[in-house]
């Protein structure tokens, strides 16, 4: 690989991207332009020096690695530097090492089955700057606003009790920020480790005692924390809350938030230190946090330059339009025009990973696109860049077109272009097969397709099951090694002690029993001693060896939870694609004994398929029979009070815009929510689908609710209001 001049630029203030192909900054970033970059804008030698007057500038962000657009005026130039040209020549097919932090992107879906935080860096990696449960709460917050004087200082919200058991977070609206100031520091006290590392709180400390509060102490505590023992999503994360902490102490007088009061309320959040030690003072976490927020109190905070203004981008010429690059992408399968990023979010919801497709983007700018890959649970946007009839993720452009570009990347992994990005594009959101999932033409041929379908979706179930087994079973030998580790620490404590008291007792015998004579009794104590003490070593080598053992057994219960995590895509997709076969079938006519054949299910016996012969009957297409309208909770377990299993009724939901369920299981009342979308009605994501509530009871009369809810094995199958049938 060569090299080839280019410039460093550092980040004076901080920027959020505003289009596509821009990068985020903040303060201390280090840019890396190349000279060819600057000199195909026009200019010469020594304009680099003045990034002002350059406007935008296209380069890599050396933090996040990210590439695209910064603006001149919120930079100064550094000086020059050599830069590394990537070859684009294929390269030779290796493994590649696992991805560290790799598993950020099954958060959401680990957190749904009421699953611990993982550490800090499980949940993001860059160029994310900070965990995505974090920035969504801390936006919620500032949106709300700072002012209140209760912000961060209430407890025992219901939020905060719901989230002890299930971080999932749903529709932050309609909570006020209080409930939001609580989850946020809920969120940091369940974090299984701090946000500042234990490695780095010697080093703290230490200039905590040696140096006076001041800026001098601060830059000092803040290159501890530059110290490689930090990990990288430890430092974005506190730099993260150190931003917004500082725009809640600029509102002190409204909300009394002085950086001293956030020390005491955050400080013992984000520096656990052990608390038993008589030597430190409880406030070194208050003075740590608070030192770091007392930033140039006296210096008014400097407001960054005007952005320079978007250069136009040449446009393709004739002669680009009229080589058939183009013809060919009209009519590519999994390339959808001009479509919003909700629009796109909503096609790959719960695809599986390689699944993609590709837009214009949103800049507009003609020969500009972006490729959008499922990958790890979440969607990964790619600017496909186009300069003189070349097109690419990165320089140089090698290729003649989009086609070519996707063609490729079908058939190679883009861990070419991004190691991080180790699949190649093997799912084509195919605009051409949207609206007609059902593509067969006959019921014969629908049925056996559904047949495919279904023994497809039972195998991947019986594979889901057989992971969810194992994995529920070493999360207890988990949580009993772990229960057996503590024993241990208290076991080695009192053995530690009585060796301390021992020792001091048996200095003054020794001496006495030497002055004696007594040799034999001198022996017996030193003998009692060694025992003592090699008992110690035995179990600090037991625990040793039980940590090891654990550390091995969450690591194979992590991957178990990645496969689970892995599988959960392709049941949601195999059980919709069977249910709208099924949905086909009925509407077609088909028999009920002709579908169960081809689910496999016995004639004989009733089932979730089967159908009533009076479905016209039913009372539940009444609406009165199960609509409540406007009850609370209670209100409505005082109906169901006393009713069979089964017994139901809709009602409004606290929640704004959302509907309520209540149903009886097992004597018992239970609540779930009915969410309003978009695509209609529904308990959840990919099952928001039905036109209307009613139409949403009537499936449920014959399909259980344990396929959103393990503890809800119940259909919908009597309204509260409808009249008993005669005896």
């Amino acid at each position: 690989m060569g090299s080839t001049d280019g410039f460093q630029y550092r980040a004076l203030y901080p920027y959020r991207k505003e289009r596509e192909e821009d990068i985020d900054l903040l303060p201390g970033d280090i840019l890396v332009v190349s000279k060819g970059a600057l000199q195909a804008l026009g200019f010469k030698d020594g304009d680099e020096q003045t990034p002002n007057q350059i406007g935008w500038i296209l380069g890599v962000n050396e933090r996040t690695k990210q590439k695209g657009d910064f603006p001149g005026t919120y930079v100064e130039y550094v000086g020059p530097v050599k830069i590394a040209v990537p070859s684009h020549r294929p390269r030779v097919q290796r493994p590649l090492p696992a991805t560290p932090g790799a598993t950020g992107g099954r958060l959401p879906e680990a957190l749904e089955q009421g699953s611990p935080l993982p550490d800090l860096q499980e949940q993001f990696s860059p160029p994310e700057i900070a965990p995505p449960l974090l920035v969504k709460l801390v936006e919620a917050i500032e949106k709300k606003g700072l002012d209140s004087e209760m912000l961060y200082r209430t407890s025992g919200s219901e939020l905060r009790q719901a989230l002890r058991t299930d971080w999932t977070l749903g529709d932050l609206e309609p909570l006020d920020v209080h409930s939001l100031g609580e989850a946020l520091r809920g969120y940091l006290q369940d974090l299984p480790s701090p946000v500042v590392p234990v490695s780095v709180h010697g080093d703290i400390l230490r200039i905590l005692q040696e140096i006076p509060q001041g800026e001098n102490c601060r830059k000092q505590l803040l290159l501890a924390l530059e110290s490689p023992a930090v990990p990288l999503q430890n430092t974005l994360t506190l730099q993260f809350l150190l931003r917004h902490l500082g725009k809640v102490s600029q509102q002190a007088e409204s909300n009394s938030l002085h950086p001293r009061a956030l020390g005491e309320i955050f400080g013992p959040l984000l520096l656990r230190l052990p608390g038993a030690s008589p030597e430190l003072s409880p406030d070194f976490s208050v003075l740590f946090l608070e030192t770091l927020l007392q930033t140039k109190e006296l210096e008014p905070e400097q407001l960054p330059p005007a952005l320079p203004p978007k250069p136009p981008k040449p446009k393709p010429s004739a002669a680009s339009l009229a080589n058939g690059n183009n013809a060919p992408l009209q009519d590519a399968e999994w390339y959808w025009g001009d479509i919003s990023r909700e629009e796109v979010n909503e096609k790959l919801r719960d695809t599986p990973d390689g699944t993609f497709l590709v837009r214009d983007a949103s800049s507009k700018i003609q020969g500009e696109y972006t490729l959008t890959l499922r990958k790890g649970g979440n969607n990964k946007l790619i600017k496909i860049f186009h300069r003189e009839g070349k097109y690419g993720f990165s320089e140089p452009l090698t290729f003649g077109s989009v086609v070519e570009l996707i063609t490729h990347y079908r058939h190679e992994s883009l861990a070419q272009y991004n190691a991080k990005l180790d699949t190649r594009l093997l799912y084509p959101i195919s605009k051409y097969q949207q609206d007609q999932v059902v593509k067969e033409d006959s019921v014969e041929a629908v049925g056996e397709q559904l047949k495919v379908y279904h023994q497809q979706y039972q195998d991947k179930s019986w594979e889901y099951d057989l992971l969810y087994e194992e994995y529920t079973r070493t999360s207890q030998e988990l949580q009993m090694k772990r229960t057996a580790i503590e024993a241990f620490n208290e076991t080695i404590k009192i053995f530690e002690e009585q060796c301390q008291t021992q020792e001091k007792c048996s200095k003054e015998y020794i001496e006495r029993f030497r002055r004696e004579g007594n040799e034999k009794e001198v022996q017996r104590i030193l003998m009692n001693s060694e025992k003592l003490k090699s008992r110690i070593t035995e179990i600090h080598d037991s625990k040793m060896k039980l940590e090891q053992d654990l550390k091995k057994q969450a690591s194979e219960n992590r991957e178990i939870d990645k496969r689970m995590n892995s599988l959960k895509p392709d049941l949601m997709q195999l059980r919709k694609l069977r249910d709208q076969y099924l949905v086909w079938l009925t509407q077609k006519g088909a028999r009920q004994k002709k579908i169960n054949e081809w689910l496999g299910i016995k004639n004989e016996t009733e089932d979730q398929y089967s159908m009533m012969d009076d479905e016209e009957e039913l009372p539940h297409h009444e609406e009165r029979t199960w609509y409540v309208g406007k009850i609370n909770r209670v209100q409505a377990e005082e109906m169901l009070c006393g009713k069979r299993d089964g017994t139901f009724l809709i009602r409004e939901s606290s929640q704004k815009g959302c509907y309520a369920c209540s149903v009886v299981v097992d004597g018992d009342t239970k609540h779930c929510v009915i969410y309003k979308t978009a695509t209609g009605y529904g308990f959840a994501e990919p099952y928001n689908l039905y036109a209307s509530l009613k139409d949403l009871v009537l499936h449920y009369k014959h399909t259980s609710l344990v396929q959103h809810n393990d503890s809800l094995n119940v259909t919908l199958a009597h309204p509260v209001l409808s009249q008993p049938p005669a005896r």
